[in-house]
């Protein structure tokens, strides 16, 4: 909430990554709603969380619709800030206001039809057969769809966006050393850069891998409740806690660090450009 309200109160922030930023925090709280909506059933109703039922089937794909959100978000955060330096100033300027609104209105669209399939139908309350033994109602065979392409989408748009950004700031200070340029500042923007986004991948992987260990674990392992109880419901209720947690880091890795690396890659392009011109007099 404090990030949302500090980027609509302050005018400087009224740009195309800020309308991501607030986006990403509108789909972390919603998250934490949708999970404390769970936990207040879990404490009310123990057993509906382990043997599944209709109540449990809104809860669990809200829950599942705002964790597709988060992801689809931090993707299009990577791109953004891929775009914003890469190449040249023109390709930062193809990012405008509406592309940003529609990339929310894409993300929020296509994490509630995906999210909201168990409610449509597709979930095994009749179908016992292909339950998920962990996360009742849901079937097996929607946890691996859903799971399998979202979460090393996570994973691996993110390593690639900004891998590339830490590579095309390298080029660039290695083009500055060739033209007799200091290149302090591109050393500290790499490191932060650097940073910045091992911290980003380390808190998808440990927030979206137990997840999706545990949706392997439930497709490979047809066991009864009662053989998996009470471990693996543990281990199942603490990767619930992981991906809630990354409510609180997304905030802090997304608002308060790329705020500061955000202005010191804008300034970088300009000293890139004023400088090439120099070095090509």
């Amino acid at each position: 909430c404090t990030a949302i309200f500090t980027r609509l109160a302050t005018r400087d922030l009224h740009k195309p990554i800020s309308i991501l930023f607030c986006n990403l925090a509108v789909s972390d709280l919603f998250t934490s709603f949708s999970g404390f909506w769970i936990s207040m059933l879990f404490i009310t109703y123990p057993d509906i969380t382990i043997f599944g039922s209709w109540d449990m089937l809104a809860p669990y794909s809200l829950y599942t619709t705002s964790i597709l959100s988060t992801i689809y978000n931090l993707v299009s955060i990577g791109i953004e800030r891929y775009l914003a330096v890469a190449e040249s100033m023109r390709t930062r300027f193809r990012v405008a206001r509406n592309h940003s609104v529609a990339v929310v209105f894409i993300n929020w669209v296509l994490a509630f039809f995906l999210g909201c399939l168990p409610l449509m139908g597709w979930n095994c309350l009749h179908a016992q057969s292909n339950i998920s033994v962990l996360y009742s109602p849901f079937c097996v065979n929607y946890l691996v769809f859903i799971a399998m392409p979202n979460v090393a989408m996570a994973f691996l748009v993110p390593l690639f966006t900004y891998l590339r950004i830490i590579i095309i700031l390298r080029k660039r200070k290695l083009r500055m050393q060739a033209c007799g340029q200091a290149t302090g500042t591109y050393r500290s923007a790499e490191t932060q850069v650097a940073r910045t986004s091992i911290s980003i991948w380390l808190l998808a992987l440990v927030s979206y891998a137990p997840f999706l260990a545990g949706v392997v674990f439930d497709a490979a392992n047809r066991r009864c409740h009662g053989e998996l109880y009470p471990g693996v419901y543990i281990f199942r209720n603490c990767t619930a806690i992981l991906i809630t947690l990354t409510c609180l880091g997304n905030p802090l890795l997304y608002t308060l660090r790329l705020r500061a690396l955000g202005a010191r890659l804008k300034a970088l392009r300009g000293l890139w450009a004023s400088r090439v011109r120099a070095c090509a007099v």
